[in-house]
């Protein structure tokens, strides 16, 4: 939670707020891939790309 905070005071600080799509981005991705390893889902998700 540490490393959140300080990614949001600097994004706040500096006024980087063009960054926040980027990051909600890339964790849903992330999160997407994590959740299709292995996973009955796998073969829905990958019709969408």
């Amino acid at each position: 939670m540490a490393f959140i905070a300080e990614l949001w005071r600097f994004i706040k600080l500096r006024k980087k707020f063009w960054l926040l799509p980027i990051i909600v981005m890339m964790v849903l991705l992330g999160g997407l891939l994590v959740l299709t390893q292995g996973s009955a889902v796998a073969p829905f998700i990958y019709t969408i790309f």
